[in-house]
């Protein structure tokens, strides 16, 4: 049995929808939140959901998806998703991700 039996798999790319952001975690502070620079231009502090606490590991500058919260659009968000290597690949094919480029130079 292969060991990397999910890269063969192709997962398809989850992109954002209404409501929905990219984001780079700046800073994890703890009690399942973290800072995230969004690509809209702002910050926020944004929840990490139980489902993905313990499965997946984030850290500061790893690619998120983020879902804006209706009642404090411009502060909080919620991480629905951490992209991969791959999907960050697929990401920057489409040109999605040159807003992190620019804020670089």
């Amino acid at each position: 049995m292969p060991k990397k039996k999910e890269k063969e798999m192709k997962k398809e790319l989850i992109i954002p929808g209404e409501g929905e952001v990219i984001g780079v975690i700046e800073q994890l502070l703890g009690y399942d939140r973290a800072m995230v620079k969004c690509s809209d231009g702002y910050t926020r502090l944004c929840r990490i959901p139980g489902r993905m606490r313990k499965r997946v590991w984030m850290k500061p500058g790893d690619i998120v998806l983020v879902g804006i919260w209706d009642f404090q659009p411009k502060k909080r968000g919620d991480i629905l998703h951490k992209y991969d290597r791959d999907e960050i690949k697929q990401l920057e094919s489409k040109k999605m991700l040159e807003w992190i480029k620019e804020e670089e130079i």
